[in-house]
C-alpha cells in the first residue's frame, strides 16, 4: 500500500508538471509577455506545482482583446468631434491658453489628446484634500446639498462606521428624489453587506458591482480592480484622488495610524469628462441602459481657471495611457519631480526614465511610505528605491502614518493627482483614472504639501541602504522577481 500510494502520489506530480510544462511553453511563445513577466511565472508554476497551475489561471488572464466599453456612433460623435476640433486648433496654433503651465507643456497635453483621448477643460476649480476626516466632512456635505444625482465610485468601502454613514447620507438623498448610482469593486469591497445595501436599495438608490463573482467563493476576474476613486453630484462638484471609504482611511485604525493621501474636490467642466467616465463604468457593471451623453447636460456654473485632462487606462487596453503621461512629464522635466506613491514597482520605461532624470542633473524625490500593507509590494517598492539612490534620486520614507498618496509635481507647472500608484500593477492590470494638471499654482501647492511630509519623514541614503540586513535582501530579491505579476 505505501508503495501504490507513493506510485499515485508520484504520478500526480508528474502530470502535474506536464502541465506545468505547457503552460510555461504558452507564457513564452505564446502569450508574448516581457521578459521579466514569463520568468515570473516559470518559478511560481514549477515552484509550487499544482497550486501554481490555479494561480496562473486566476492572476494570467487577459482582458485586453475585449470590448468592455462600447460607444454608439452618437456617443462617439459627442466625445469625439469637440476633441478632434481642439487637437487641430492647437496643432495649427489657433488655441486659446488660460495659464502659462498649459503653454509650456503643450506636447502632453497633445499626448493625452492623441493617445489617451482625452479634451482640455479650461475653466476648472480644485481644492486638495489631504487629510481624511476633511475629505470625508467635506463629500458628506455636498452629497447633503445634492438636488438632482449622486455618480459615486469607490474601490473600497468598508462595513464600518465610516461606511454605513456614507450609505444613511445616499440613502436619505435617495428617499428625497435624488438619482444616486453606487458602484463599487467586487474585491475591494467585498465585506460589504447586502443588509446594508439593501437598506440603501430600498430607499430609492441603485448599486451594482465592477466584476462580481459568478460563484460565491470563486472571482475569475478578481486580478483585474476598478481602483478609481469617483464622486460627481449635479455637475456641480466632483472627488478624484486616493482616499477610499472606511474608518481607516480617517486615521481610526491603530495598525497604520494617520493616514495620509491626497484626494481632489472639483468643479468646472473636467466634471463632464468624469462623469462620462462613471457612466461608462456603470453602464458595464449594471446593465443600465443608459447614454453617456447624460453626462454632459448638467453643468454647475464655475469660475476657475485651472487647465485639466481627465486620464483613465485599464487591462481593457494595451495602452497605458496613464503611464506614458507619467514618462512624458518625468522626461520633459528641467528642474524637479516630486513623487508621492505608497507602491513604487516601476517597469524598466519608468524606472529609465526616473533614472535619466536624476543623471541630468533634475532633483527627483521619491515619498514611500515606512510600513507595507502589502509585505511583497513593500519589498520591492524598497527594492527599487535602492537601486535608484545610486543615480542622485532622493528617497524619503514617511513615518507619521501610512503614505497612500499617489501624486506626482514637476517644475512648478503641471502635476497629477488620482488613483494610479507608479506600480505595474496599476498601469496594467487595474482601472485607474488621473487628473492631469496644468496650473502653476496647484502644482506649487503639491510641491509645498511634500516639502511638509519631509518633515515627517526619514531619508533612506546610500550608506543606510547598503546596511540593511541579510533578511531584508533576500525578501527584497523574493519581490523583485514577482514584481512583475504583484
Amino acid at each position: 500500500m505505501p508503495f501504490l500510494e507513493q506510485l499515485t502520489l508520484g504520478s500526480a506530480l508528474v502530470v502535474i508538471y506536464i502541465i506545468d510544462f505547457f503552460i510555461a511553453i504558452t507564457v513564452v511563445f505564446l502569450e508574448r509577455k516581457n521578459p521579466s513577466a514569463t520568468l515570473a511565472w516559470i518559478m511560481v508554476l514549477f515552484l509550487l506545482p499544482g497550486i501554481g497551475i490555479i494561480i496562473y489561471f486566476l492572476f494570467s488572464q487577459n482582458i485586453a482583446r475585449r470590448k468592455l466599453f462600447r460607444l454608439t456612433q452618437r456617443e462617439k460623435e459627442i466625445v469625439e468631434e469637440p476633441l478632434l476640433e481642439q487637437i487641430d486648433e492647437i496643432k495649427h496654433d489657433r488655441f486659446s491658453y488660460v495659464n502659462s503651465g498649459e503653454v509650456v507643456w503643450k506636447d502632453l497635453i497633445m499626448l493625452n489628446q492623441n493617445y489617451a483621448k482625452s479634451y482640455l477643460t479650461q475653466d476648472n476649480r480644485l481644492s486638495i484634500l489631504t487629510d481624511g476626516n476633511h475629505m470625508f466632512d467635506s463629500l458628506l456635505s455636498d452629497i447633503r446639498e445634492a438636488e438632482d444625482y449622486i455618480n459615486l465610485e469607490f474601490f473600497i468601502v468598508k462595513n464600518d462606521s465610516a461606511g454605513r454613514k456614507l450609505l444613511d447620507a445616499l440613502a436619505a438623498k435617495a428617499r428625497e428624489g435624488v438619482r444616486v448610482r453606487f458602484l463599487l469593486d467586487a474585491l475591494g469591497s467585498r465585506k460589504q453587506t447586502y443588509l446594508q445595501l439593501r437598506t440603501f436599495k430600498e430607499a430609492g438608490g441603485r448599486y451594482a458591482f465592477f466584476f462580481p463573482p459568478k460563484f460565491r467563493l470563486i472571482n475569475l476576474m478578481f486580478n483585474y480592480r476598478n481602483h478609481r476613486k469617483i464622486v460627481v453630484i449635479d455637475g456641480k462638484v466632483g472627488y478624484l484622488g486616493g482616499f477610499n471609504i472606511g474608518n481607516e482611511y480617517l486615521g481610526k485604525k491603530k495598525r497604520f495610524g494617520y493616514w495620509r493621501d491626497t484626494h481632489l474636490r472639483m468643479s468646472g467642466e473636467c466634471l463632464q469628462e468624469l462623469n462620462a467616465r462613471f457612466f461608462l463604468d456603470w453602464r458595464l457593471a449594471s446593465g443600465e441602459k443608459i447614454s453617456i451623453d447624460e453626462a454632459y447636460k448638467n453643468r454647475g456654473p464655475s469660475d476657475g481657471n485651472t487647465a485639466v485632462q481627465i486620464v483613465s487606462s485599464g487591462p481593457d487596453s494595451l495602452r497605458q495611457e496613464v503611464k506614458h503621461a507619467y514618462l512624458k512629464m518625468i522626461s520633459s522635466a528641467a528642474k524637479n519631480i516630486f513623487i508621492q506613491t505608497p507602491y513604487f514597482v516601476p517597469d524598466s520605461s519608468i524606472f529609465d526614465t526616473l533614472q535619466n532624470a536624476a543623471l541630468s542633473g533634475v532633483d527627483v524625490r521619491i515619498m514611500i511610505p515606512s510600513m507595507p500593507d502589502h509585505i511583497f509590494v513593500y519589498w520591492a517598492t524598497y527594492y527599487y528605491c535602492g537601486l535608484l539612490l545610486r543615480s542622485g534620486v532622493k528617497v524619503y520614507i514617511y513615518d507619521n502614518g501610512f503614505l497612500h498618496a499617489k501624486t506626482m509635481s514637476v517644475d512648478g507647472e503641471v502635476c497629477s493627482v488620482g488613483s494610479a500608484n507608479f506600480d505595474i500593477r496599476s498601469f496594467k492590470l487595474n482601472f485607474e483614472t488621473n487628473a492631469f494638471i496644468f496650473d502653476e499654482g496647484e502644482a506649487y501647492k503639491l510641491e509645498a504639501i511634500f516639502e511638509e511630509d519631509m518633515v515627517h519623514c526619514h531619508e533612506l541614503t546610500r550608506a543606510l541602504y547598503m546596511r540593511r540586513s541579510l533578511w531584508i535582501k533576500f525578501k527584497e530579491g523574493i519581490a523583485k522577481l514577482l514584481s512583475d505579476i504583484l
